[in-house]
């Protein structure tokens, strides 16, 4: 008897539970909007490229501006729908806080590698391979690709060297710069050094760099950086050097 009563209770507060949870989701919240307000979660100080402002004075140019009206005329649907047509943005959470305010909460997309084509684009490929447009109030410190480079390449090929690339602690502060030439071999400039590297295609870069890091750490260390113009990375099992 008295495990029937037990699987009894349990049962109630599981249906009480699950109609609170829908009951209440459904049920619009009363009130007057006291405020409107913007959050950039993933921002760190100047390193952010959406402006607040810029999202406050968008959403009222659209007539979505929620403040001073009924919480349940308030669409918050649209409102995200809105915000979320700025290709800046990766994600858009609006919400009731408990003053009454609506609040939206953004997160940025994350920029990998910066594009500036020879056909004339000039943009960034994120950290999930989608292309991604520039900001007018924070240009990113990244690698950047140029030369002939198409969308399709770079949101393939390039983005999952240029991830290999950030993945690496000792490539990502070396590389500063990627050109691809016209029958996509690459050519990479470092950051330290005064030579120039000639990859080749992107098929088996990890044993072409790794090579390369064997011969900076067994050649270049002893006879130093700058005594090379060109490190040729192109031919199988060598490191081909042209002497300044």
């Amino acid at each position: 008897m008295k495990k029937i009563l037990v699987i009894l209770c349990l049962s109630l507060l599981a249906g009480y539970l699950i109609f609170s949870v829908f009951y209440f989701k459904e049920k619009p919240k009363e009130g007057v909007c006291s405020g409107f307000q913007v959050e950039v979660k993933n921002s760190s100080g100047d390193e952010q490229f959406i402006e607040t402002e810029d999202v406050l004075k968008f959403i009222k140019e659209k007539g979505l501006d929620p403040t001073g009206k009924q919480l349940k005329e308030v669409n918050t649907n649209a409102i995200e729908e809105a915000i979320l047509a700025n290709q800046l943005i990766k994600k858009a959470n609006v919400f009731v806080t408990n003053d009454n305010a609506i609040k939206v909460a953004l997160e940025e997309r994350k920029p990998l590698l910066r594009v500036i084509s020879s056909y004339g684009e000039n943009y960034y490929i994120d950290n999930e391979g989608a292309k991604m447009p520039l900001s007018r109030r924070f240009t990113a410190y990244l690698p950047i690709a140029t030369g002939t480079i198409k969308e399709e390449f770079a949101k393939a090929d390039l983005y999952k060297f240029a991830l290999f690339l950030h993945n690496d602690k000792f490539w990502n502060a070396q590389i500063e710069q990627i050109v691809v030439l016209p029958n996509q071999d690459i050519k990479l400039i470092p950051r330290v050094g005064d030579h120039q590297i000639i990859l080749g295609n992107l098929q088996g870069y990890e044993e072409r760099l790794n090579k390369l890091l064997t011969f900076y750490e067994n050649g270049l260390n002893e006879t130093g950086w700058n005594k090379y113009s060109v490190i040729n990375l192109k031919f199988d099992k060598q490191v081909v050097c042209t002497k300044r």
